[in-house]
C-alpha cells in the first residue's frame, strides 16, 4: 500500500478532479502496462509518480542503445548489459516511488499466460508495438470487461483511444482483421516527444477511469502531432459494429490461440522473436554450456546470449534465449530464417 503521507501527493490532491478521495482510489488500484517501450515507459513513469498502488510491467524485450532516444526509464548501463526492460523499469521506478508495488514480468504476452499475467488488473494500458498482441489484449479486455487505454506513435504523430467493453467499440469494431502495416518506426522513425505526449495522455485517462469511472471518459479517438502542434479528436461512440466478431459474437480467436504467429518481427530491432509452440521452460545453464562452441556466451538468471559466427549463417547472428523458451534472433528480419536458426541451435 502506498504511503499515506499527504505531502507527497499534495499538488495532486489539490486538484478538484482528484482530491484525497481520488488519491485513495489510486492507492487501491492495479494497472497492467503491456509493453514497456517508449510509450509504456512514459505511462509507467507518470502512474508511479501519481501513486497508483500496484503496477504490473509486462515486456518481452531487452534494452538496446537505440532505445535511449525515446525510452525514458533506461540508461546506457542497461543497454550495455542487455537488461530486460521490465526489470530495468522496475529498478528505476522503485527509486522514484518505493512505497508502491511494482511487479516486472519478462515474458511475451500469449494466449497461454494472458489470463494469469493480467488477472485482477483494474485497467490495461497498451504500450505494445504489434497488432497481434494488441488484438489479444482486446479479446481479454472484452471477455473480462476490463477497460483498456490504447496508444501508438509513429514519426511525429500519435494516437490514443480508450476501449470500454459494453460502452463503446472495441478494436475489432474498427478493424475486424489485423491491419496491414505500411509504416513502422524502423522505416519512418519516431520522435521522442510524441511518445511522451501519448504516454502522458494514457496515464491521465487511466487515472480518470480509476477515480471517476468509465462513464466520465468521452469515447473518442485522439490524434496529436508533436512537430506541428496539431491535435484532433473524433467521436467514435457510433462506431460499434453490430456484428463485431469480438464484442458482439464473443469470438475470442486471439485469446483462444486460434490466431497469431510464433515468429514476430520486432519493430526497429532488425530482429525476430521466435516462441516455441509448446514448452515448460528451458534449462538456461545447460543451454549456456551447449552454446559455448558457437561463440562467446553471456549467461544470467534470466537469459543466455551468444553471437553466432558461422559459415552457415550470413553475417553475425545474436541469439538471446529466455527461460520460457523464447528467443530474440538479431541479424535477420526473415521469420523463416529465424525459425531455422532457432531449430538449429535450440531445438524444435
Amino acid at each position: 500500500m502506498p504511503e499515506t503521507n499527504p505531502s507527497r501527493y499534495h499538488r495532486q490532491t489539490l486538484l478538484s478532479e482528484i482530491g484525497s478521495d481520488g488519491q485513495a482510489k489510486l492507492a487501491q488500484s492495479k494497472i497492467a502496462i503491456v509493453g514497456i517501450g517508449a510509450i509504456g515507459c512514459a505511462s509507467a513513469d507518470a502512474l508511479t509518480r501519481a501513486g497508483v498502488g500496484q503496477l504490473v510491467l509486462i515486456d518481452r524485450d531487452i534494452v538496446e542503445l537505440s532505445n535511449l532516444q525515446r525510452q525514458c526509464l533506461y540508461t546506457e548501463t542497461d543497454a550495455d548489459r542487455g537488461t530486460p526492460k521490465a526489470v530495468a523499469a522496475k529498478r528505476r521506478l522503485s527509486k522514484v516511488n518505493s512505497m508502491i508495488r511494482i511487479q516486472p514480468i519478462v515474458a511475451d504476452l500469449t494466449p497461454e499466460n494472458a489470463v494469469s499475467h493480467l488477472d485482477r488488473a483494474d485497467i490495461i494500458v497498451d504500450g505494445t508495438d504489434n497488432f497481434e498482441t494488441r488484438y489479444l489484449l482486446n479479446d481479454y479486455a472484452v471477455r473480462e470487461r476490463t477497460p483498456m487505454i490504447c496508444g501508438g506513435a509513429i514519426a511525429t504523430r500519435g494516437t490514443i483511444m480508450p476501449t470500454f467493453p459494453g460502452i463503446g467499440p472495441c478494436l475489432r469494431c474498427l478493424h475486424p482483421e489485423v491491419p496491414v502495416v505500411r509504416e513502422t518506426c524502423d522505416t519512418v522513425g519516431v520522435l521522442g516527444p510524441i511518445v511522451q505526449i501519448v504516454g502522458a495522455r494514457q496515464a491521465a485517462l487511466a487515472m480518470r477511469v480509476l477515480i471517476h469511472g468509465e462513464g466520465s471518459i468521452p469515447i473518442q479517438l485522439e490524434e496529436f502531432d508533436a512537430w506541428t502542434g496539431q491535435a484532433r479528436s473524433f467521436d467514435i461512440t457510433t462506431a460499434k459494429e453490430p456484428d463485431c466478431p469480438c464484442c458482439v459474437r464473443r469470438q475470442f480467436t486471439f485469446l483462444d490461440g486460434v490466431r497469431g504467429s510464433k515468429a514476430i518481427r520486432l519493430c526497429g530491432r532488425g530482429a525476430v522473436q521466435v516462441s516455441p509452440a509448446h514448452t515448460s521452460g528451458i534449462d538456461l545453464v545447460a543451454l549456456a554450456q551447449r552454446m559455448q562452441s558457437s561463440g562467446d556466451v553471456i549467461a544470467t538468471d534470466l537469459f543466455v546470449r551468444t553471437r553466432i559466427q558461422s559459415h552457415n549463417e550470413p553475417g553475425t547472428i545474436e541469439l538471446t534465449v529466455f527461460g520460457d523458451g523464447r528467443a530474440i534472433i538479431k541479424g535477420t528480419e526473415d521469420p523463416a530464417q529465424a525459425r531455422m536458426i532457432y531449430a538449429r541451435y535450440i531445438g524444435s
